[in-house]
């Protein structure tokens, strides 16, 4: 079964950090979409309904915040798996995050070792 997995992030080298960092999970059948803000994001997810989200948080047009809310709490994509990125680590921003919905929240610079787990425990991929 085709899975998809969406990467959201204004900045264009976080994107494809992130990217290279799923690299090897290209061979698993899976297909990577990306935004690079959070109104495209939340397009994307209501049209592909990816599996997985990477989505960083302070982005233009629409915050990650703001998307997670949307998809969780209103459009009720509870198989959306949505990993908020941000580069704050305040326990503020954690509850927030937890507030609107979002599965699991990590701080940028991210650890790609634990990107890679997560997208592969989330994908079902041991």
């Amino acid at each position: 079964m085709e899975q998809k997995l969406l990467i959201v992030d204004d900045e264009p080298h976080i994107r494809m950090l992130i990217e290279q960092t799923l690299e090897e999970l290209e061979d698993e059948d899976i297909t990577f979409l990306t935004a690079d803000n959070g109104e495209t994001a939340l397009e994307i997810i209501q049209q592909e309904r990816p599996q997985l989200v990477f989505l960083d948080v302070m982005m233009p047009k629409m915050n990650g915040m703001e998307v997670c809310r949307r998809v969780k709490k209103e459009l009720m994509l509870n198989d959306v798996y949505i990993v908020l990125l941000t580069a704050k680590g305040q326990e503020l921003d954690r509850q927030k995050g937890q507030e609107v919905g979002a599965d699991v929240y990590m701080t940028k610079p991210f650890d790609p070792e634990a990107i890679l787990s997560k997208a592969r425990s989330v994908l079902g991929l041991q």
